[in-house]
C-alpha cells in the first residue's frame, strides 16, 4: 500500500533536502572560478551536482516508497555486487585513477565510486544477518568471526585503492552494529591488538606517512605537505564570527586544493563564518539523532540495525570531515555527507535517507516502539 507522505519523519525528511540544495549552492561558490578556469565553464560542477541531486531526489522517494524489509532479499547480493566493484576498480583501464588512487570506475559523463556502495551495502547485510541470527550473536564461531571475514575482506580492496579512511569508516560502522546486536566487547576489544600492528605501519610508510607528518606540524612545510590544511586554517579564520558573504571567499580561487569536495566546509566557513558553521554542525547532529530515535522505535530488529547504521555511517563521515578539515585530524578523503561535490556520495546518501524515511513511517518517534502517527 502507498503510504502519504505525511506518515513519514518530516524532520528527517527536511534536513535532507535543506543540505542537498545548501550544497549544491555551495559546490557552485567554490567551483566556479576554478570550473571557468578549467572547463570555460563556470556552471560546469553546478550542473553536474544539480543533476546528482535531482538524481538523488528521485531515489530517495523510491526507496522510502519501498517497504524496508525488502531490502533483506537484495542484502547479500548487493554486498557480493560491491565487492565485484571494488576488485575492478584495480583492474587498469577500468578503474579511474586520481591523485594516486584507484577509487572509481569510468563511465560515460560519470565515475561510479563503488567504495561509496560497499559501506551501504555491508550496513545492509550485517541489519539482515544480525536479526536472522540474534540468538547466535554472542558465540565466537556464528556470531563474530563470519562479519569478520566480510569485513576483512572489504577493508582490504579498499585499502589496496588505496582509501584508508574510508576502510576505518567500514570498520567503525559494523563494531557499534556489533555492539548494539549484543557481541561480547572481548571479542570487539580482542580487534586491537590485530589491527594496531597493520594501522602503524600503514600510517608510518607512504603517502600516509606524510599526512601525519603534516598533521603533527604543517607549518614544516607550508608550501607542500601542509599546504593544504594552512589553507583551510586561513579559510576559516578569514571568515571569522559571520563570514565574508556567500560567494565572496578568496582561498578557493586556486589557494586551497579540492575546496568544493573534501574541503568544502572551509568554504563555508570562509564565507558564511564560525556561525554558518555552526548551524551546520547542529543540523548533521539533529539529524544523527533523529535517525537513532527512528531506530530505537523501529518495530523490528531488522530496521532497528539498519536505522543505527545508517545514522553511525552519517554521523562518522560528518564528524571525520569536519575534523580534517579543521585540523584536528589527519587528512582523509572523506566526503562531507550531502554537501561535497561527487555523485556516488550524494545519491547513496539520499538512498540511505529514503531507506531510514521508509522505517519512520508510521512510527511515534517521541514513544520508541509505538505505531501511530507522529
Amino acid at each position: 500500500m502507498i503510504k502519504k507522505l505525511e506518515e513519514y519523519d518530516h524532520i528527517t525528511m527536511l534536513i535532507a533536502i535543506v543540505l542537498t540544495c545548501f550544497g549544491v549552492v555551495m559546490v557552485y561558490s567554490a567551483s566556479s572560478v576554478m570550473a571557468d578556469k578549467r572547463f570555460h565553464d563556470g556552471f560546469f560542477f553546478l550542473k553536474k551536482q544539480g543533476i546528482f541531486a535531482i538524481a538523488g531526489f528521485l531515489v530517495m522517494f523510491i526507496a522510502m516508497k519501498i517497504d524496508y524489509h525488502a531490502w533483506k532479499h537484495l542484502a547479500v547480493p548487493s554486498l557480493l555486487l560491491c565487492m565485484v566493484l571494488l576488485a575492478l576498480v584495480l583492474i587498469p583501464g577500468i578503474g579511474g585513477k586520481v591523485g594516486g588512487s584507484s577509487r572509481w570506475i569510468k563511465l560515460p559523463g560519470f565515475n561510479l565510486q563503488p567504495s561509496e556502495m560497499a559501506k551501504l551495502s555491508l550496513i545492509f547485510y550485517m541489519a539482515y544477518s544480525l536479526d536472522k541470527k540474534q540468538d547466535k550473536v554472542k558465540s565466537l564461531t556464528s556470531g563474530f568471526i563470519p562479519y569478520m571475514i566480510v569485513l576483512m575482506f572489504l577493508i582490504a580492496l579498499m585499502i589496496l585503492q588505496p582509501d584508508l579512511g574510508g576502510a576505518l569508516t567500514m570498520l567503525a560502522v559494523a563494531v557499534v552494529m556489533l555492539f548494539s546486536a549484543g557481541t561480547r566487547v572481548v571479542y570487539i576489544i580482542s580487534m586491537i591488538p590485530l589491527a594496531l600492528p597493520f594501522l602503524l605501519y600503514k600510517l608510518s610508510t607512504g603517502y600516509h606517512k606524510g599526512r601525519i607528518d603534516a598533521y603533527l606540524d604543517p607549518w614544516s612545510d607550508p608550501t607542500g605537505k601542509g599546504f593544504q590544511i594552512i589553507q583551510s586554517w586561513l579559510a576559516f579564520g578569514t571568515g571569522g564570527i559571520g563570514g565574508q558573504g556567500l560567494g565572496e571567499g578568496k582561498q578557493k580561487l586556486f589557494y586551497l586544493p579540492e575546496a568544493h569536495t573534501d574541503f568544502i566546509l572551509a568554504v563555508v566557513g570562509e564565507e558564511l563564518g564560525f556561525l554558518g558553521v555552526a548551524v551546520i554542525i547542529a543540523i548533521f547532529f539533529l539529524l544523527v539523532q533523529r535517525a537513532i530515535k527512528i531506530s530505537i522505535a523501529a518495530p523490528d530488529d531488522f530496521g532497528r540495525f539498519l536505522a543505527l547504521g545508517i545514522a553511525v555511517l552519517i554521523g562518522i563521515e560528518a564528524t571525520v570531515n569536519m575534523g580534517v578539515v579543521t585540523g584536528l585530524l589527519p587528512t582523509k578523503g572523506l566526503a562531507l555527507p550531502f554537501i561535497s561535490y561527487g555523485g556516488s556520495s550524494l545519491i547513496t546518501t539520499l538512498f540511505s535517507v529514503g531507506v531510514l524515511l521508509n522505517i519512520s513511517s508510521g512510527l511515534n518517534i517521541s514513544s520508541p516502539g509505538q505505531k501511530g502517527l507522529k
